[in-house]
C-alpha cells in the first residue's frame, strides 16, 4: 500500500522564534523535504511570533540552526529556506494582529494557488494557547473551504480542572478530530513497533499477560539537571513534567488488548480501558524525590535548589517512582512501576517485562535464587530496540547457567530512524491522529494523579549521580522486584 500523500497546505508556526521551532520542528519539516514527503511547491510555511524579524531575518536564523543541526549543503538550505519560509509578526496577540496575520496568509495562499488547508502549530506555553486559538478563530483563520488542523504542545493543563477547562476552550472553536495533541514519546519507532511486536506475533502476545508475567517497569532516566528550566520545573514537578503524560503513554500501549483495527479510534480505544482499569495509587506506593549536589573530582554538580530560578527551600520533586495496578482479566495482580527523574548517572528510556520464575528447580546443583528470570528490555532511548534475556548452560563442568541476550538493533537493521517529530508532524499533514493523545485521555489521566499532587508529600534527598532514592528502591523490594537497568 502506497504512502498517504501530503496535500498542499500552510504550516503556520504561532511563536516559531523560539528553541522549539529551531531545534525540532524546522529540522524536522526539512529532513521531511529531503525523504521526498513533502514537495517545495506543495508546504509552505508561516513563522509567526512576537519579534519583528521580517522574512529575510527569520529565514537567516533558519538557515543557521539547520546548519547547526548537521545539514550543509548550504545551497540547498538557502533556497530551501527562500522558497518556502515566511514570517509575520503577531505582535501582542491582539485581534489586529491576527487580522493581519489572517491578510498575509490569504495573500501567501492566493499567489501560490494554494487551497485553504491549514496547519497551525502552537509553539507557545499552554496559558497562551488559549487566546492564540481564540485569536485565529475571530481571524477567520479555522475555517475556509479547506480542512484545518491545530497541534499542542504538552502541558495539557496542570490538574484535571485545567486540563477540562482548556478541552473546554478549544472544543468551542475546533472539533476534537481537528486536535492534536503531541507526546513525542508516540513518534519513536519503537513504541510504534511495540504494537507490531505484540500483535504481529502470536508468540509473544500469547505470553502477554498476568500468568507468564511477573511485573513491568517503565523508566525515564535523564542525565540532565533543570538547568534553565528551573522556573518552569518549579511549577510542575517529575509528575506533572513526565509521569502523567509520557509514562502514561507508555504504560497504556504496553498493557492495552488487541485493537480491532490498527486505526486511531481503535487504538484510543483500548488505551482508555487501561486508564479505565487503573486502581487508585495508595499514598505508600509512590516516592518522591530530588537530586542534591555530587562531586566529581574537582566539579560540583548542583542540587536542585542550587539551580538558576529556583528557590533554597524548594520540595518539588525532580523524581518519582510508583507502583500502578490495573484491575482487569489480563494484569490483575501485575504491578506496573513507573520511574523518571533527573540527575541519573546515564539518559535511558527503557520498558522491562519481566517474566515469571519457572515453576519447579530441576537443576540440583544450582542455587535457586540464582537463576534470572527472563526479560524483555524494550530500549527507546540512547539507541532504539529489543533484547531477549534468557539463561543458557555454560560449556565444561560443574553444571552452570550464564545469562545471554538476543538483541535486535533498530539503526543496525534500517540505517538512520525518523526521529520522533518527522513522523508526528507527517502524521498531522496527513490527518492521521493514531499518535497523538485525546481529550479523554487526558482527562482520565489528570484525574488518576490528581490525588497526589496535595503539595504535602515527602520529598526524598538523592545525590545527582545516583539512580534516585533509597525509598524507590524499598518500593519495588517490598514485592520481591528490583529495578532493571538495561542490559
Amino acid at each position: 500500500m502506497p504512502p498517504q500523500q501530503v496535500e498542499p497546505h500552510v504550516f503556520v508556526i504561532i511563536g516559531a522564534t523560539g528553541d522549539l521551532t529551531r531545534r525540532k520542528l524546522l529540522p524536522a519539516l526539512y529532513h521531511l523535504r529531503d525523504q521526498g514527503v513533502l514537495e517545495t511547491r506543495n508546504t509552505l510555511i508561516v513563522g509567526a511570533a512576537l519579534p519583528e524579524v521580517g522574512e529575510d531575518g527569520f529565514r537567516l536564523w533558519a538557515h543557521e540552526g539547520l546548519h547547526k543541526a548537521g545539514w550543509h549543503n548550504d545551497h540547498e538550505l538557502r533556497d530551501w529556506c527562500d522558497a518556502c519560509l515566511y514570517y509575520h509578526t503577531i505582535g501582542r496577540g491582539t485581534d489586529e494582529d491576527y487580522a493581519a496575520l489572517a491578510t498575509y496568509i490569504r495573500r501567501i495562499e492566493l499567489e501560490h494557488g494554494m487551497p485553504e488547508n491549514r496547519v497551525f502549530y502552537l509553539a507557545v506555553p499552554p496559558d497562551i494557547a488559549p487566546n492564540a486559538i481564540e485569536g485565529l478563530d475571530r481571524a477567520g483563520l479555522l475555517k475556509g473551504r479547506g480542512w484545518v488542523r491545530v497541534v499542542f504542545e504538552k502541558p495539557f493543563g496542570h490538574d484535571f480542572e485545567s486540563a477540562r477547562q482548556l478541552n473546554t476552550t478549544l472544543h468551542r472553536y475546533v472539533d476534537e478530530s481537528q486536535i492534536y495533541r503531541i507526546d513525542h514519546y508516540l513518534g519513536k519507532e519503537t513504541v510504534q513497533n511495540l504494537l507490531a511486536f505484540r500483535f504481529a506475533n502470536p508468540i509473544f502476545e500469547s505470553l502477554w499477560k498476568r500468568d507468564a508475567i511477573e511485573n513491568v517497569q517503565i523508566t525515564v532516566a535523564e542525565d540532565l539537571g533543570v538547568e534553565h528550566r528551573g522556573a518552569y520545573y518549579q511549577q510542575a514537578g517529575a509528575l506533572r513534567d513526565m509521569l502523567q503524560n509520557h509514562l502514561t503513554q507508555l504504560m497504556t500501549v504496553v498493557a492495552m488488548e488487541v485493537p480491532v483495527s490498527f486505526d486511531a479510534a481503535a487504538i484510543q480505544s483500548e488505551k482508555m480501558k487501561v486508564l479505565h482499569s487503573f486502581a487508585p495509587i495508595a499514598a505508600q506506593d509512590v516516592v518522591f524525590g530530588q537530586y542534591t549536589s555530587w562531586q566529581v573530582g574537582d566539579q560540583t554538580i548542583p542540587g536542585y535548589r542550587e539551580e538558576p530560578g529556583v528557590p533554597r527551600d524548594s520540595t518539588t520533586e525532580t523524581y518519582v517512582a510508583l507502583k500502578a495496578e490495573i484491575h482487569n482479566w489480563r494484569w490483575k495482580g501485575v504491578p506496573f512501576y513507573l520511574r523518571t527523574g533527573k540527575r541519573f548517572p546515564r539518559k535511558l528510556t527503557q520498558i522491562a517485562v519481566i517474566f515469571r520464575e519457572a515453576p519447579a528447580h530441576v537443576f540440583p546443583s544450582i542455587d535457586p535464587g540464582s537463576i534470572a528470570s527472563n526479560k524483555l528490555l524494550i530500549t527507546l532511548q540512547p539507541s532504539e530496540g529489543f533484547s531477549l534475556c534468557f539463561s543458557v548452560k555454560s560449556p565444561g563442568r560443574p553444571f552452570m547457567l550464564s545469562d545471554h541476550a538476543l538483541q535486535f538493533d533498530y539503526q543496525k537493521a534500517f540505517g538512520q530512524l525518523p526521529e520522533a517529530y518527522e513522523t508526528l508532524l507527517r502524521d498531522v499533514m496527513i490527518g492521521d491522529q493514531t499518535l497523538f493523545v485525546s481529550a479523554e485521555f487526558t482527562e482520565k489521566a489528570w484525574r488518576l494523579y490528581d490525588p497526589l499532587l496535595t503539595g504535602q508529600q515527602v520529598v526524598h534527598p538523592y545525590s545527582a549521580g545516583s539512580w534516585g532514592p533509597r525509598e524507590a528502591d524499598a518500593l519495588v523490594e517490598r514485592q520481591g522486584h528490583q529495578w532493571q537497568l538495561g542490559w
